[in-house]
């Protein structure tokens, strides 16, 4: 019965066009006071537990973080720095995008705001000089959706506090599989460069080791900003919410010393952050009501009953949730998605064996992946708003096809190697 009233609640409330916190929470209201003889004072009990949450208070001050470097200009200055690493490479500045992509999000820890910072910048430059366009698009879609897995990981840090699940680890555990995607995208690029129709002008710039050495020199207050972000939570200095003020602090500092920054784009970061959270903390709180009732209720051990009753290994399960990810990141974003399935699949994957950091990591590919899979694909819509329409979603949707299979190669390597993503947040423990 209380698996009908979830999934019934949640259809009904959800097609109404309701908020999706405002869903998950009166679902959870409705199981508390229908199934847990009335049980709904909880839900007020479990709201202020989670609001006061020490660690959850570094959301908002990584929201802020990615919002002044994108307002501060930085990413200009970052892609300028290293586009002439790559002239000779097959692929030329599409490997560009990738690259700063994967250094963006080492300080953003948001996939969409990675994907506009570097896609306003590359964009424009990128079609004046004759690249193909919706190759471009594809390059940054899939390489914006790095900012979700490398640490700083806005996914990666709600995962944490709201599962109990080390931070400090997690960001670990991120690091060496957003390497290997990475690595990945530059294959195909070079791949793709190679073979088939020109997606490249024929006649790039020439290389030169001087402008490499300059491009490089001109970034060095970025790695500065990563080690107060990431290297401070590694040391064991401080924790995540302290290395998040400390990096807001020095991205101001590089914004107005180093990049464009100014008072009013400085307020309308603050203002666009303060947005963005309160509707991530609306999500957060009918996700923790809807939790309580869920584990009130028992409803994961039911759901693991049942699968064990199919006859299902740890691996099939495994199967089962990595299909209801790819349709429902069909349409959800990456954060309401994880946010919305957590209280049943982790209390599954936990009980069948499975490392919870691990699986932080693969359901985070799994957000990755419906970042770029339409018809809610976020990356697809801001990057082609960013082009004015002149790549439709449609087509960046199939320029970030090969893109979406790296990283759903990404899933089945690291479930044969779990090692790649726990063998760093171990050694280091």
């Amino acid at each position: 019965m209380s698996w009908l009233i979830l999934s019934s609640s949640l259809i009904t409330l959800l097609g109404s066009g309701a908020l999706l916190g405002a869903a998950l929470g009166l679902t959870g209201f409705i199981l508390l006071h229908f199934q847990a003889s009335g049980a709904t004072a909880l839900a007020i009990n479990t709201t202020w537990n989670l609001l006061s949450e020490f660690t959850l208070s570094a959301v908002p001050l990584f929201i802020i973080l990615g919002d002044i470097l994108l307002a501060s200009g930085v990413s200009t200055r970052v892609y300028n720095g290293l586009a002439p690493l790559f002239r000779k490479v097959p692929g030329q500045l599409l490997h560009t995008n990738i690259a700063v992509c994967t250094l963006f999000g080492a300080v953003s820890g948001s996939s969409t705001s990675t994907a506009a910072a570097i896609g306003s910048v590359s964009y424009p430059e990128l079609k004046q000089r004759g690249y193909n366009p919706d190759m471009v698009v594809g390059t940054l879609a899939a390489g914006g959706t790095l900012g979700l897995l490398i640490p700083p990981s806005l996914s990666l840090l709600i995962y944490g506090a709201t599962q109990d699940v080390s931070i400090g680890r997690l960001f670990m555990a991120g690091l060496i599989p957003g390497a290997l995607i990475s690595l990945g995208f530059f294959a195909w690029i070079y791949f793709r460069s190679k073979h088939g129709e020109t997606v490249t002008p024929e006649h790039g710039e020439a290389f030169s080791w001087r402008d490499a050495g300059l491009g490089l020199l001109q970034v060095w207050p970025l790695p500065i900003l990563i080690f107060f972000v990431l290297g401070t939570i590694y040391m064991g200095i401080a924790t995540p919410t302290e290395s998040a003020a400390m990096g807001v602090g020095v991205a101001v500092l590089l914004g107005f010393f180093w990049g464009d920054l100014t008072w009013p784009k400085l307020w309308q970061a603050l203002k666009r952050s303060s947005m963005m959270f309160s509707a991530i903390a609306m999500i957060l709180v009918g996700t923790a009501i809807l939790a309580q009732a869920v584990s009130l209720l028992g409803l994961p051990r039911e759901a693991v009953s049942m699968i064990n009753g199919l006859g299902l290994d740890k691996y099939g399960v495994l199967f089962m949730i990595v299909i209801v990810y790819l349709v429902l990141g069909c349409f959800f974003d990456g954060i309401s998605l994880l946010l919305m399935t957590l209280p049943i699949t982790f209390p599954m994957v936990t009980a069948v064996g499975f490392d919870p950091v691990w699986f932080g990591v693969i359901v985070t590919i799994l957000m990755e992946i419906g970042m770029i899979t339409p018809p809610v694909g976020l990356n697809l819509f801001v990057l082609s708003s960013i082009t004015k329409g002149e790549v439709s979603v449609t087509a960046a949707a199939r320029a970030s096809l090969p893109y979406w299979l790296v990283l759903l190669a990404a899933v089945f390597v690291l479930t044969v190697l779990p090692n790649l993503v726990l063998w760093l947040p171990n050694a280091l423990a």
